[in-house]
């Protein structure tokens, strides 16, 4: 599932003065307070990239960094304008927690994410969707993702040459 904004749907006291107090309206859409939200892209640090793509980023996680463009298109255009590919996996990657969603628990999740599509060797992740939901009264929320890779040849690179490349990057770091 894919989502398109990033809302919470947070339930009100009927103020329509029921007798009954457990009673709700409709749903009533509030913002995701976290710099973190759905259509976000991380990126992994490797030297050249910013002077390579101009794009501004943060720190993230760990050797990840979250782009402060929150446009995949608005990426895609910079990063072929810079005449590299940038691939999108058709698999997701999910991840849930108990509770409301607040900015911590979202980096967990991610965290948690990032741990599953480490072995694949990619550059990037794109937060596709961050869902809150209810079973059985208890609240839970499902974060959603998409690997992304970018490199220089139209063909993506197997998993090897991609490791390889990773830890020619890390090596130039230091």
């Amino acid at each position: 599932m894919i989502i398109f904004g990033h809302f919470i749907f947070v339930a009100r006291p009927n103020m329509g003065g029921a007798k009954n107090r457990n009673s709700f309206s409709l749903p009533v859409k509030t913002t995701m307070p976290s710099k973190l939200q759905v259509g976000s892209i991380l990126m992994k640090e490797w030297p050249g990239k910013p002077q390579l793509l101009g794009l501004e980023s943060e720190p993230c996680s760990g050797e990840w960094s979250l782009l402060k463009i929150m446009d995949g298109f608005t990426v895609d255009r910079k990063i072929h304008a810079a005449g590299w590919n940038f691939f999108f996996m058709a698999p997701e990657f999910k991840a849930s927690f108990f509770g409301t969603i607040g900015a911590g628990k979202i980096q967990k999740a991610l965290a948690r994410i990032l741990e599953k599509v480490k072995p694949q060797h990619f550059n990037g992740l794109e937060v596709t969707g961050i869902v809150a939901r209810r079973f059985l009264g208890v609240p839970y929320v499902t974060v959603s993702a998409h690997s992304r890779h970018m490199q220089q040849s139209c063909f993506l690179d197997g998993a090897a040459v991609r490791h390889t490349s990773q830890h020619n990057a890390e090596w130039a770091k230091g």
